[in-house]
């Protein structure tokens, strides 16, 4: 784990100081909201195929799906979207954001539980771990933002991530849509700390949630910290070879035009 955060650190310093033209870093951003929301929706169960959650957002409705997966696609878009605002004003975590992210998830789909804490126990289907009682959500829920504030920047940025992630999931407060909650609020932190946010491939699904379960259960961050880890890593490594392929381009360009000028 040592070697891969050494590679994280070092690939998020040559990112930093090698910027992309804005044309393409709003098209990267385009391409990995589209992605993100298909990827972060299949986990939880939505049907739509990418090309679909791209039509969707373009605001076309597809025949055959039902209306929930249409608001589950344009949600978690304009999920992004807010996550990204907060990022800009440089908020610190609180349970307001995170109700505000939830709000989002859930609106126009189940309105009424939209931003609200969870007032009966559930269980995670095909988990060990049983999240708390409903009642003991509110006081977990402030143990949870003072760990965070008092403790978790501490750790190195993606393993604080990590950790911010099982807990927030583990803890469970809504009725539903933690999952895509968590994810958004994975890369709201990522996103603070000056990485890239972070898509987990809805085909990794079984072994996401397999990770996160033994860390609910065993208190073991291995697997959910690699997976995370490894995530972080290769977003930055496609950043790296666009930005030396950009710069590639740029210095090509540029002993075209001086090859010109001394040819006149």
């Amino acid at each position: 784990m040592q070697k891969i955060l050494q590679d994280i650190d070092r690939l998020q310093k040559f990112v930093t100081e090698n910027t992309l033209s804005k044309s393409i870093e709003a098209k990267m951003n385009e391409d990995f909201k589209l992605n993100y929301t298909y990827d972060s929706n299949a986990i939880e169960g939505n049907t739509l195929t990418l090309l679909e959650t791209k039509i969707v957002l373009e605001g076309i409705t597809i025949g055959g799906k039902s209306l929930r997966e249409h608001f589950e696609v344009i949600n978690h878009h304009n999920a992004i979207d807010y996550i990204y605002n907060l990022v800009i004003d440089k908020t610190l975590l609180s349970e307001y954001d995170i109700k505000s992210i939830h709000s989002l998830i859930l609106k126009n789909i189940d309105d009424e539980n939209a931003g609200k804490y969870r007032e009966c126990n559930v269980k995670i289907s095909g988990a060990m771990h049983i999240p708390p009682e409903h009642y003991e959500v509110p006081m977990q829920m402030q143990d949870f933002i003072q760990w965070y504030h008092q403790q978790a920047f501490s750790m190195h940025p993606v393993i604080r991530v990590s950790r911010m992630h099982s807990l927030f999931v583990g803890i469970h407060p809504f009725i539903d849509g933690n999952g895509r909650t968590g994810r958004l609020l994975m890369n709201l932190e990522l996103l603070k700390s000056n990485l890239p946010a972070i898509s987990i491939k809805s085909n990794k699904r079984l072994e996401y949630f397999k990770a996160l379960d033994k860390a609910q259960t065993d208190k073991d961050y291995q697997d959910i910290d690699r997976i995370i880890a490894d995530c972080v890593y290769q977003s930055l490594l496609q950043k790296e070879e666009l930005i030396l392929q950009f710069l590639q381009n740029k210095n090509n360009n540029l002993h075209k035009t001086n090859t010109i000028k001394r040819s006149r």
